[in-house]
């Protein structure tokens, strides 16, 4: 909540400490999300084993990148749903059945970016 005597730095310092707050919620709550932060390291670790190029390197922390983002909005949205309709509903299991579509849309673009990187390299140790 915005507390009118902050000024504009201090108000930005808070946003900060919000957001990782937030990161921290999703980080040690959210079984998907330590699952892709799990992957992310593996991808990570290939990439030095790999030595991928600088490019490459964007490829992958942006495809990274895209996938935490989906899957933490995809939590917020679920959360939300169950806030306003604990119970089952319809509707609601429509929305979040939805919102479980943006990660994996983020997830297989991020698998064609990984097979794109990993692939010629992988078939350059045979």
């Amino acid at each position: 909540m915005k507390n009118p005597n902050d000024s504009f730095v201090r108000g930005r310092i808070r946003s900060l400490k919000f957001a990782f707050r937030g990161t921290w919620l999703l980080l040690t709550t959210e079984d998907s999300i330590k699952v892709q932060v799990g992957v992310a390291v593996i991808a990570t670790i290939l990439g030095f084993y790999f030595n991928i190029s600088n490019v490459e390197w964007m490829l992958q922390f942006l495809a990274i990148g895209m996938v935490l983002v989906a899957e933490s909005l995809n939590t917020a949205v679920e959360k939300v749903a169950d806030f306003v309709h604990p119970d089952f509903h319809v509707k609601i299991g429509f929305i979040k059945d939805i919102a479980a579509g943006a990660p994996t849309f983020a997830g297989i673009i991020s698998l064609i970016i990984a097979g794109i990187i990993y692939i010629p390299k992988i078939n350059l140790l045979f």
